[in-house]
């Protein structure tokens, strides 16, 4: 269990299909890039609009070195979906990131994540919130996860239904998503029993 403020090693774990999970680094800038250059279409009803910087070399390399600040300040945890031990994959399959870490009385964090469109419904966002469930409770000792989607994001719903998460609620006007303020599921599992430390 780490202390707070302070950035918990993260070990690369592989996944039941073969990726293999673990920190983002510097050098994958360029294959972000190219991933959220080819899910452009996939992921626009999901995602906040984004700058065109964002799709840039440039634009990756500095998004990246904010994650890894974030984490070094133990207030992230940014992992990539890495498809490079599957023949024939791209390089980054997606990415799952803790984000909000607050310890205190509270031992939370949000979970957001997201698979590249040919590769949905092969049970890779399971696999991947598996092993951050675990990861979240055992390394990090929080005592909650939360997670939203969208209304009709029913796709995630599953997922995060099928990783014990449960609803608790709909936030309306939650996130600003696709160009205008949107709803959402709320969800959240709780880890267990943790002492908070004083």
């Amino acid at each position: 269990m780490t202390e707070p403020g302070s950035p918990a090693p993260v070990p690369d774990a592989q996944l039941p299909g073969g990726a293999l999970m673990r920190l983002v680094r510097p050098d994958d800038a360029p294959a972000l890039l190219a991933t959220y250059r080819r899910n452009a279409a996939h992921l626009a009803p999901t995602e906040p609009r984004r700058g065109e910087r964002f799709l840039t070399l440039e634009g990756q390399a500095e998004r990246i070195a904010g994650q890894l600040r974030e984490w070094e300040a133990g207030r992230a945890v940014p992992w990539v979906l890495d498809g490079s031990p599957v023949p024939g994959t791209p390089p980054v399959l997606g990415t799952l990131t803790f984000t909000g870490i607050v310890r205190g009385l509270l031992l939370s964090a949000s979970v957001g994540y997201w698979v590249d469109g040919e590769h949905t419904g092969r049970g890779l966002a399971g696999q991947a919130l598996a092993q951050a469930v675990a990861y979240a409770r055992d390394a990090l000792g929080l005592h909650r996860l939360e997670a939203g989607t969208l209304l009709d994001n029913t796709a995630s719903q599953r997922v995060l239904l099928r990783a014990g998460f449960t609803w608790y609620g709909t936030a309306p006007d939650y996130l600003h998503i696709a160009g205008a303020w949107r709803d959402h599921h709320r969800y959240q599992l709780i880890l267990g029993e943790v002492e908070p430390r004083p």
